[in-house]
C-alpha cells in the first residue's frame, strides 16, 4: 500500500467493483436491505469491545497529531456512543425504502401515462474526517437507497473506522447482498483521494464530510459532482425582544453542547436594543461556562472578553471559543450573516414574529431555526434517521442528506401502442 504506483490500480478496482455492485443493488428488496442493516447493527454491537480496542489505538494516534480536544472528542468511541449507532443503523432499516416511489404520475392527451420515480445515483464516494461513525451513517444511507458506496475515512479514524466496516459487511453477507456494496479505501496515503475525485468512470457524486481545508480540496480538484458541505459557521442572533434567560439556555446549548459538530454556534450577534436593557449577561455566562468570548467595540469591555481580531469572524472554531458582535437590528444581523456564514445553520432568538418571518424570508441558509439550539442542525433531530452531512448547495440535495436525498428519479412512461402524430 505504499507504493504511490499501486495506488490508481487499487482505486480503479474499487470503482469497477462497486460499479458493478451498484447495478445489482438497485433492484434489491426493501427485505434484504432491512435486513442488512439490522444484521450490521448487531455485528456493531456484539464487536463493541473489538470498536473499542481499535479506537483506543486512533486516540493514540490523534494525541502524537496534537489533535484539539474537540476533534478528539469527534474521535473518541464510549459504548454510549457505539449504542448511538447501533440505534443510528437501525432507525435507517426502518425508514420507508425510498426506491421505487412514485413522486408524481400523470395521463397526458395523447394516452400516455408517465410516473416519475424514485432511483439510486449509483455509486458515491464519501470522504470525512476524524469521526469514525460516518462509516456507519453513510454505509447504511448508501445501501437504503440503493447505492453502492465508496468509504475514505480520516487517517485518525483508520482502525475504528476498519472494524466498523467489517460490521457493515456482516450485514451484507447475511443478507445475501453483495460485499461491494459498501467498500472502504484500505490505505491513509493522500493519493487515494485524488484518485477518487477524479473516477468518472465510477463514481456519480463525491459527498465530503469535514472541515474547510477537506471541502476545499474537494471542490478544487472533483470532476465527479460533488454534494458541498462547507463549514458549521452557525449564527445565533438575539433580538430585541427576545427572552434573556431563553437566549442564555439557547446560546449555551448551541456552543458547548458538542463544540466540534458542524451544527455548534461560532457566532453570537447581540441586538443593542436587547443589550442596552438585559447588559452582558449571556456573555458573562458562557465566559463562566469556559468559553473563550472574542469581542469588538462595546462588547471588548466586558470583563473577560477577548478581543477580537477581524479573522475570528467567519471562522469555524470547533472549540470552546465563539465571536460575539453587537448588531442594530435584525437588517444588521442578516447582512453580517451573508458577509461571514457559510449558508449552513442560523437562528433568531425573538419573540417578536414578524422579525422571524423577515428572518427566514431574507436568509438563505439550508437550515433556519428560531428559539432553538443550532445544535439541532441534524438528520436524527429531524426525523429523518442518520444523515450523511449537512449539504449547504443549492443543486439536488440540501439541508440534511438522507436517504431520500440520495436518489434520483427516472420517467416511466406507458402507452397502449400509443404513437405520436
Amino acid at each position: 500500500m505504499k507504493d504511490l504506483d499501486t495506488i490508481p490500480v487499487i482505486m480503479e478496482d474499487l470503482g469497477a467493483r462497486a460499479k458493478k455492485a451498484a447495478q445489482e443493488l438497485a433492484f434489491a428488496s426493501a427485505e434484504r436491505k432491512h435486513a442488512a442493516l439490522i444484521g450490521a447493527a448487531e455485528a456493531v454491537w456484539d464487536r463493541r469491545a473489538e470498536i473499542i480496542e481499535a479506537n483506543a489505538k486512533d486516540m493514540d494516534f490523534g494525541r502524537e497529531k496534537g489533535l484539539s480536544p474537540a476533534m478528539m472528542d469527534r474521535l473518541m468511541l464510549d459504548e454510549d456512543r457505539i449504542r448511538g449507532m447501533v440505534d443510528g443503523l437501525r432507525a435507517v432499516a426502518e425508514q420507508t425504502d425510498p426506491v421505487g416511489e412514485v413522486i408524481a404520475e400523470w395521463d397526458m392527451p395523447s394516452g400516455l401515462n408517465i410516473q416519475r420515480v424514485r432511483t439510486p445515483l449509483g455509486v458515491i464516494g464519501v470522504i470525512y474526517e476524524s469521526r469514525p461513525n460516518v462509516t456507519a451513517d453513510a454505509g447504511a444511507l448508501c445501501l437504503k437507497s440503493g447505492n453502492a458506496v465508496i468509504l475514505r475515512g480520516g487517517s485518525e479514524s483508520f482502525h475504528s473506522a476498519g472494524v466498523i466496516h467489517d460490521c457493515l459487511l456482516d450485514g451484507l453477507r447475511s443478507a445475501k447482498l453483495p460485499e461491494d456494496a459498501i467498500l472502504r479505501v484500505p490505505t491513509r496515503d493522500r493519493a487515494a483521494v485524488s484518485e477518487l475525485l477524479k473516477m468518472i468512470d465510477y463514481v456519480d457524486v463525491i459527498v465530503p464530510r469535514g472541515g474547510k481545508g477537506l471541502v476545499g480540496l474537494v471542490q478544487r480538484e472533483a470532476r465527479v459532482p460533488v454534494f458541498a458541505h462547507l463549514e458549521g459557521i452557525c449564527h445565533v442572533y438575539v433580538g430585541a425582544t427576545a427572552d434573556p434567560a431563553m437566549a442564555a439556555e439557547i446560546i449555551l446549548n448551541a456552543k458547548t453542547r458538542r463544540t466540534g459538530i458542524c451544527g455548534a454556534a461560532e457566532c453570537l450577534l447581540l441586538d443593542w436594543r436587547f443589550y442596552t436593557e438585559h447588559g452582558p449577561a449571556i456573555l458573562e455566562a458562557l465566559i463562566a461556562a469556559g468559553v473563550e468570548v472574542r469581542a469588538e467595540g462595546e462588547l471588548a469591555k466586558v470583563e473577560g472578553i477577548v478581543p477580537a481580531t477581524s479573522e475570528d469572524f467567519g471562522c469555524e472554531f470547533l472549540d470552546m471559543i465563539i465571536a460575539a458582535k453587537l448588531v442594530d437590528g435584525v437588517d444588521e444581523a442578516i447582512d453580517h450573516i451573508r458577509t461571514y456564514g457559510s449558508d449552513h445553520t442560523d437562528c433568531i432568538v425573538t419573540e417578536d414574529e414578524a422579525a422571524v418571518d423577515y428572518f427566514f424570508q431574507r436568509l438563505d441558509s439550508a437550515i433556519l431555526m428560531h428559539n432553538a439550539s443550532t445544535q439541532f442542525a441534524d438528520g436524527g433531530e429531524f426525523g429523518m434517521g442518520a444523515e450523511i452531512g449537512i449539504a449547504t448547495g443549492k443543486m439536488h440535495a440540501r439541508g440534511p442528506v438522507g436517504a431520500a436525498q440520495l436518489t434520483s428519479f427516472k420517467y416511466q412512461v406507458r402507452g397502449k401502442g400509443t404513437l405520436r402524430p
